[in-house]
Order: structure tokens, then C-alpha cells, then sequence
């Protein structure tokens, strides 16, 4: 089975996107990049794993050598938008634009071009698709209709975009989220996040399939919730025939088994 973990390196850009400028915001969102992404990194050498890292261009721009340092160690770097826009809610030229300039600035900075991407808000406006084709992406990782990679089909006809579908109950700021002016709160606490991450482990398992889990630096990278992923890892590595992968090299297999 394949084992696919993803990071979506935000940081500041949600509250940026917002206009919060103030430092609270920003500070939490820093974290990710001074403490998440080097606890990460150290974390998933120590397993070999190389993973995913879903990057917003001004988070990228922000944080000089970061994207660097993802592909130096053998991890792949994608999409997620310009400042983790609202891409659902843009006109087709912004959102087409945005796109564009986040691509050439991860290519830029990373060396290599992005095959995939994830959309900033986990959907599809009625112009994603066809401006997913148009940066000759390989796949997208947004949509959840199934648990294995599928086929995105538009109008009854195969795009040849591989879907790699995440899932909020795999993400961990459907459990961590926390915001003092709103009704955001954390409920589940880490140790049970660990038990629903567990399972849907070892249901993947022995469906033989895909294991996909979606991370946040800023989120997952705090003490006690980088201890729960230490131990989730302990347990995956456990296994006989677990393959650590990619997004992209777990499409290219797809793709491969697909010609045959």
C-alpha cells in the first residue's frame, strides 16, 4: 500500500489574504515556518518518507529558502495557490492569473516544476479545471469522491487529471483549529485525532490502497501533536510492503498500472 503525506505550508497567507496584519495572526502562522517545518523535516527523514509539501507562492516568497530545502531532501513541492485565495470565489482571469504567477514562482524558487496542485479552498471553481489543464498538471488533490486516486471526468468525458482525494477527517485542522473571536475550537484532543488516524490506516491496509493525511506546520508542528504523528508513523512503519511516497510518484504509478 501507498502512504502519502502532505504538508500545506500556509503560515501567514490566510490572514494576509484576510488583511490581518496584526501580529498576533502573523506570529501563529511564523510558526509553522520557525518551528513546524524544521521539527517536520527532521520527523520524516528519521522515517524516510519522502511527502508532499502544498505551498502558497508568498508563503514561499516570504520564507527564503524554504522551498529549498523541501526539494534538497527529497520531498516534492505543489500548488496551493497565490496567498491561499479564495479561488471559488474569483473572476476566471484572477483566478487564472494567480495561478500562473504561483506556478512560476515555485518553479523558480524550488527548481523544479510542479506537477500537482491543491486548491486553496479544497474545491473547484467552474474555470479550476480547465486552468489545471492549461498548467499541464499531472493531478489535483481537493476533491474527496472516493478513497483511492480516480479519474476527474468533466461533462462525461476523462480530463486525464488524477484526483489524489484528501479528506477533512485526515486533516489536522479539522481538530485543532482554534480562533478566540469565533466558535473555532479544538475538540478532539491529540491522542484521539491519533485513534481515528490509526484506523483509517489500517482500513487502507488491508484494502491494500492509498493512506493520504493532510498537515499543517503551524498546526501539527506543536509538541504534543508532533508526538501523535511520531507515533502514527511508528505504527505505519510496522507494516510489511508500505511504500512511502509522493503525491506525484504515487499518480506516475497510477499511471503506469493505467497503460498496461
Amino acid at each position: 500500500m501507498a502512504v502519502t503525506l502532505s504538508f500545506d505550508s500556509d503560515h501567514e497567507t490566510p490572514a494576509l489574504r484576510d488583511g490581518e496584519t496584526l501580529p498576533g495572526k502573523l506570529a501563529q502562522g511564523e510558526y509553522g515556518a520557525r518551528v513546524g517545518v524544521p521539527r517536520i523535516l527532521k520527523l520524516l527523514e528519521r522515517f524516510n518518507a519522502p511527502s508532499s509539501f502544498f505551498v502558497p507562492a508568498v508563503s514561499a516568497l516570504l520564507h527564503e529558502g524554504e522551498v529549498k530545502s523541501y526539494v534538497d531532501a527529497g520531498h516534492e513541492v505543489a500548488l496551493h495557490g497565490w496567498i491561499h485565495e479564495r479561488n471559488t470565489q474569483l473572476p476566471p482571469e484572477a483566478e487564472r492569473d494567480l495561478a500562473f504567477r504561483a506556478m512560476e514562482t515555485l518553479e523558480n524558487l524550488a527548481g523544479t516544476r510542479p506537477v500537482g496542485i491543491r486548491t486553496p479552498s479544497w474545491d473547484f471553481s467552474p474555470h479550476t479545471l480547465e486552468i489545471t489543464r492549461e498548467l499541464g498538471l499531472k493531478y489535483d488533490s481537493s476533491l474527496m469522491a472516493d478513497d483511492d486516486c480516480y479519474e476527474i471526468v468533466a461533462d462525461g468525458e476523462p480530463t486525464g487529471i488524477v484526483e489524489l482525494p484528501p479528506e477533512w477527517i485526515r486533516d489536522d485542522l479539522a481538530y485543532f483549529t482554534m480562533d478566540r473571536f469565533t466558535s473555532l475550537r479544538p475538540y478532539t484532543p491529540p491522542r484521539g485525532v491519533l485513534t481515528i488516524w490509526r484506523d483509517e490506516f489500517d482500513a487502507a491496509y488491508a484494502d491494500g490502497g492509498i493512506f493520504q493525511l493532510t498537515m499543517h506546520p503551524h498546526c501539527i508542528g506543536h509538541r504534543s501533536r508532533i508526538a501523535v504523528l511520531t507515533e502514527l508513523l511508528d505504527h505505519i512503519a510496522s507494516h510489511q510492503g508500505v511504500w512511502f511516497a509522493t503525491h506525484a510518484q504515487v499518480v506516475d504509478h497510477v499511471l503506469t498500472e493505467a497503460e498496461k
